[in-house]
């Protein structure tokens, strides 16, 4: 008998598999919106609200109040505050949401993994695309509000927002299979996540600028700082939304963005998000065969 094409049973093909299941992925995709907005009056307009009061809260305490708000009392402040604020509260957000569902997805999905068989991965990635489309509609409410005060990009600034967007999902996606296939067999994982997800808002310069790490910790520790793909993503936003509303006579264009952003920390964001994913990848296929039996 011809053993041609046969597989070890529970060995799955990665992403591979969910590549080949877009359809499933879909469905999943549609399966989840439907059932976190059942029974909601809002609905998808969540998606709004939920940033919105998080832009407030931030702005009043730390724009008003700490002064991070350029104004005629204040000189020293960051210009359009708002935008520099909001641009990198939907990134952080989306990174959030989406490893935070990411990570409890296999355990979410409990009683059909335990039914039937289908591309374990597909779960983690359902999980982050349905992330993407919470994160579009703030996506646009940003692009407006940069439209309204002037907004004027170049090419590379365009092209700039979409490399710290593919690194932020990248990200998210490589740690959502590691932690998704480790929550299985540790719960502890979930609080891990949680305590990650509360580090990163303030790991990466979404609230103020780069420029206060550098001037408090040194270049040293900086230079590490600004390793962190999450840190390089924000900054590509900055300088694709938040820079180009800005004018050189109130924001010295040298210091409004790190140094060699798109030539050197670029490529490390992209290069360190792709090292993730394939460990999270190896991680998952090692862990997945005894998924249904853990559960």
């Amino acid at each position: 008998m011809s053993t041609t094409g046969l597989v070890t049973p529970g060995k799955a093909g990665g992403l591979r598999d969910v590549l080949r299941s877009r359809f499933l992925l879909r469905l999943l995709v549609s399966k989840e919106l439907k059932v976190r907005y059942r029974g909601s009056v809002l609905g998808l307009l969540w998606s709004y609200v939920k940033p919105a009061v998080q832009f407030i809260v931030f702005y009043i305490a730390l724009g008003v109040f700490l002064g991070l708000e350029r104004s005629d009392r204040n000189p020293g402040g960051l210009p359009n505050y708002s935008i520099y604020l909001f641009a990198g509260i939907v990134l952080i957000n989306f990174f959030s949401e989406a490893l935070g569902n990411a990570a409890r997805s296999i355990v979410g999905n409990a009683n059909l993994i335990k039914k039937i068989y289908l591309p374990r991965g597909l779960f983690p990635v359902a999980s982050v695309w349905v992330s993407a489309v919470h994160f579009f509609p703030q996506l646009v409410v940003l692009l407006a509000a940069c439209l309204f005060v002037g907004w004027h990009p170049s090419i590379t600034q365009i092209a700039a927002a979409g490399g710290g967007f593919l690194i932020v999902a990248l990200l998210a996606t490589g740690l959502g299979l590691f932690f998704g296939a480790a929550n299985v067999y540790f719960r502890d994982s979930e609080n891990f996540v949680d305590m990650l997800l509360m580090i990163a808002t303030w790991a990466s310069p979404v609230l103020y600028a780069w420029t206060m790490v550098e001037e408090k910790m040194g270049h040293a520790f900086f230079t590490f700082y600004q390793s962190n793909p999450m840190t390089i993503a924000v900054e590509l936003f900055h300088f694709a939304f938040w820079l180009p509303t800005t004018t050189p006579d109130v924001m010295d264009p040298a210091m409004a963005v790190p140094p060699n952003l798109l030539d050197f920390w670029l490529p490390i964001g992209l290069l360190t998000s792709l090292v993730i994913i394939f460990l999270g990848q190896f991680t998952f296929r090692r862990l997945e065969g005894r998924f249904a039996q853990e559960l």
